[in-house]
C-alpha cells in the first residue's frame, strides 16, 4: 500500500455513487449524460446506451449566417452498430455467480472492483461478502469504520487502532455480533456512538479503554452477550455496572481485571454477576477483594471452571475450603497473593478436577520442582497471562478472534 492512501481514503467505501467514488473522467461523463433523462438510472452497458439514445433518422440542422441563407445542408449521425459477442460477457453473468467470484478477493481488490460500475458496487457491498473484517494494520480509521459497520459486518477486528468519528449515515442498529476494539485510541463520545447502535453483540472486547455510564448502559441492551472483556477499563459507576450484569444474563466469560474499581465496584460484581458464569478474571484488586466477597462469589457462581484472583493480597489459606466448593474448577490463578504460604499450596491435592495452578510470585524457581513433584496432576505456572474473554490469547500468533478467522483482511 505504499502507493495508495489508507483505507478510509479509499473512495469505494462510500455507500453511494457520489463524491470521490467516481473518477474525474466519470464525473465529466455524468454531466454529459444529464440531458438524456432518467434512462441512465438503470444498469446498462455503454453500447446499449449508445444504441438507445442514437437518433433513428437524419436530423436537419439549419446553419445560421449570411453565407448559408440559400444553401442548407444536413448533418447526419449514423447509429453505431451493437457489438456482437461470441462468448459470455460480465454483464450476462447472474448476481449469484458474480458474488461467488467476488468472495475470493481480498479486501483491497474487492474495494477496487466496487468502482467498476453501479452493479458491481452493489454486489461488492453485499452483506454476504462482509461477514467479518480484519482491519489490523490500518493506523487510522474514521469514516471507513462507519462504512464498514454499515455494510453489515458480523465480526470486526481492529485492536490498537486510532479511531475518529465514524460518520454513520443512518440511525438503524448495526448487525455486528463480534467486535474487538482492544487498546484503541478513541474518544468516549465516538465510542458511545458505536456501542449505542449495537443490539446483537455476543463477543466484545474494550480492553484498556475509557468508558462511561452511557456505554455500560448501552451494553445492557445486548442481552445475547456471551464474552465480555473490560480489562483495564475505567470511567463507570458501580450502579451502572451492576445493572449491566443483571441484564446480560447469558454471560459465560467475563474479564474485569485491573479496572479502576473501588470496594463498591467489587461488591456490585459479586452481587449481580450471572450465575452461569464459567470463566472469570477478577485479578488486580489487592485490598478491595475480601474473603467475604469470595464467599459470596462462590455461592453465586457454583459452575466456575476458570478463576483468576491474582494480586488480591487479602486472600489467605482460608480461601482454600471456599474454593474447594467449586466442583468444576479446573484452572486457578493466585499469583502474588502474598499471604498464602508456599507450603500450603500442597493442599491443592484435594481439588480433584484442578488441572492448572498459577502461583507466580509465591514460589521461587528452586522450590518449583519440589512443588510439582508433590502435585503431579497439576501444571504449575504455565500460563503467565489470562485468556479469559480475550479475543486472542497471548500464546497465539494468528489473527483469529475468539476462534474465528475474518474473511476480509486488510493487507498493509
Amino acid at each position: 500500500m505504499s502507493h495508495e492512501g489508507p483505507l478510509q481514503e479509499l473512495p469505494c467505501l462510500n455507500e453511494y455513487l457520489e463524491g470521490s467514488m467516481l473518477s474525474i473522467s466519470q464525473k465529466s461523463k455524468r454531466k454529459k449524460r444529464e440531458c438524456f433523462g432518467d434512462g441512465l438510472d438503470t444498469e446498462n452497458t455503454p453500447h446499449e446506451l449508445i444504441h438507445r439514445w442514437s437518433p433513428p433518422h437524419k436530423q436537419r440542422v439549419v446553419c445560421k449566417g449570411k453565407e448559408n441563407e440559400e444553401n442548407q445542408f444536413v448533418l447526419a449521425r449514423r447509429p453505431r452498430k451493437r457489438r456482437e459477442f461470441s462468448g459470455l460477457s460480465w454483464d450476462t453473468l447472474p448476481d449469484e455467480l458474480l458474488l461467488g467470484i467476488l468472495s475470493c478477493l481480498p479486501l483491497q481488490d474487492l474495494l477496487r472492483m466496487s468502482r467498476v460500475c453501479k452493479r458491481w458496487h452493489r454486489l461488492a457491498f453485499d452483506e454476504s461478502l462482509w461477514h467479518s473484517v480484519d482491519l489490523v494494520g490500518n493506523p487510522q480509521l474514521d469514516q471507513a469504520l462507519g462504512q464498514v459497520l454499515m455494510a453489515g459486518v458480523l465480526g470486526l477486528r481492529c485492536p490498537r487502532t486510532c479511531i475518529g468519528e465514524p460518520h454513520f449515515t443512518h440511525t438503524r442498529h448495526l448487525r455486528v455480533q463480534h467486535m474487538d476494539l482492544s487498546s484503541c485510541t478513541v474518544s468516549t463520545l465516538f465510542l458511545e456512538d458505536i456501542i449505542s447502535r449495537c443490539r446483537r453483540l455476543e463477543n466484545l472486547s474494550l480492553e484498556g479503554l475509557e468508558l462511561s455510564d452511557w456505554i455500560i448502559q448501552s451494553l445492557s441492551q445486548n442481552t445475547e452477550l456471551v464474552r465480555l472483556n473490560l480489562c483495564g477499563c475505567s470511567g463507570f459507576s458501580p450502579d451502572s455496572l451492576g445493572e449491566m450484569l443483571k441484564s446480560c444474563s447469558r454471560l459465560e466469560e467475563l474479564n474485569l481485571s485491573w479496572c479502576d474499581f473501588s470496594t463498591d465496584h467489587v461488591k456490585a460484581v459479586v452481587s449481580n454477576i450471572p450465575s452461569n458464569i464459567t470463566q472469570l478474571n477478577l485479578s488486580g484488586y489487592r485490598q478491595n477483594l475480601t474473603m467475604k466477597d469470595l464467599k459470596d462469589l462462590v455461592e453465586r457462581c457454583p459452575h466456575l471452571v476458570n478463576l483468576d484472583l491474582s494480586d488480591s493480597v487479602l486472600m489467605t489459606t482460608s480461601s482454600f475450603p471456599i474454593l474447594q466448593q467449586l466442583r468444576s474448577l479446573r484452572h486457578l490463578a493466585l499469583s502474588r497473593c502474598y499471604q498464602i504460604h508456599p507450603a500450603a499450596l500442597a493442599d491443592f491435592e484435594k481439588f480433584p478436577e484442578l488441572q492448572t495452578l498459577e502461583v507466580y510470585g509465591l514460589v521461587q524457581d528452586t522450590y518449583l520442582p519440589i512443588l510439582s513433584k508433590s502435585l503431579p496432576r497439576l501444571q504449575i505456572n504455565t500460563l503467565p497471562f489470562s485468556g479469559v474473554a480475550r479475543p486472542t490469547e497471548a500464546t497465539r500468533r494468528d489473527r483469529a478472534m475468539w476462534g474465528m478467522t475474518c474473511r476480509l483482511v486488510f493487507r498493509s
